[in-house]
């Protein structure tokens, strides 16, 4: 049995970052927020900043990239992006996120790191590019799969391909479709949240839920919720009430703090001995804007 942690750091319109760790590797999931808040929630699930492996990066969108060029400054992390993503980046240059990129063309790139094969696969989105994550993590003979896909107007067949089989996943559940369009925001605004470049809502979660429940899915966390257009009550019913005698574990991400979705908020598994601190991390390949 392979043994892993994965879980969000925090998860909403206000920042995003998700952490995986495996025995043979760490591996963050968008940099969201501030870099201090950041390193202060990898922490708190007993994560130095400088043992994460990589960072793979959803969109160039701010709730999704904001800590990144403080970040980078002391923690030479390479950070895989799309090409098109990484663009808001070329004016300024920042030097040390530049010499931190690893940048992709294909939006169904893939990489390894530690134990991990991550595949990349198109999310339809308003944005430069945008992907959602596959990772697969062998341990010997025993392999298995999670997955997490946000920030998506619509479930397309490759987010169902992608994601068919995943043992656990975090998948977004952005909005109540009534909340939205009896709320505050503009009506093109509310075009935009709903529509297939947009943002998953409740119910569209829900059927894609039970689906994955078809394929063996056995642990679901919902994210990205709405603080405006969402209540944590209404998407964890929509969805509870689609699995239904599944066995499925349904949790929902806090926007603040963070949600285990699979293992122990306080039990590290990473079995690679590495001193904190950047002048004992490995040699990282990369490749600049």
């Amino acid at each position: 049995m392979t043994s892993y942690r994965f879980c969000t750091l925090y998860s909403g319109s206000g920042g995003n970052a998700a952490y995986l760790e495996t025995p043979g590797a760490r591996i963050l999931i968008d940099a969201g927020k501030c870099a201090r808040t950041l390193v202060a929630s990898l922490s708190s699930v007993g994560v130095p900043i400088d043992t994460v492996d990589a960072i793979f990066v959803t969109h160039e969108h701010s709730d999704h990239i904001a800590a990144l060029e403080v970040l980078t400054r002391k923690h030479p992390i390479p950070v895989h992006m799309l090409y098109a993503s990484a663009r808001r980046f070329a004016r300024t240059q920042p030097q040390a996120l530049s010499a931190c990129l690893k940048l992709h063309k294909d939006p169904d790139f893939t990489a390894t790191v530690g134990d991990v094969q991550v595949t990349a696969f198109p999310t339809p989105h308003d944005s430069q590019a945008s992907v959602g994550y596959r990772f697969d993590i062998t341990a010997g003979d025993s392999r298995l799969s999670v997955g997490l896909a946000t920030d998506m107007g619509t479930v397309t067949e490759s987010v169902r391909t992608h994601l068919r089989g995943c043992e656990a996943v975090v998948l977004e559940s952005n909005h109540d479709v009534d909340m939205l369009m009896e709320g505050s925001y503009p009506y093109d605004l509310k075009l935009r949240i709903r529509s297939r470049h947009g943002h998953l809502s409740n119910r569209d979660c829900a059927d894609f839920a039970a689906e994955l429940a078809d394929t063996g899915t056995r642990h679901i966390l919902l994210a990205h919720l709405s603080e405006q257009n969402n209540a944590p009550e209404l998407a964890y019913d929509e969805t509870a009430s689609a699995l239904a005698g599944t066995g499925v574990s349904l949790r929902v991400a806090s926007p603040t703090e963070v949600t285990m979705l699979v293992g122990e908020r306080d039990a590290p598994i990473h079995k690679i001995s590495r001193e904190a601190g950047a002048d004992s991390l490995p040699d990282r390949e990369v490749q600049t804007v």
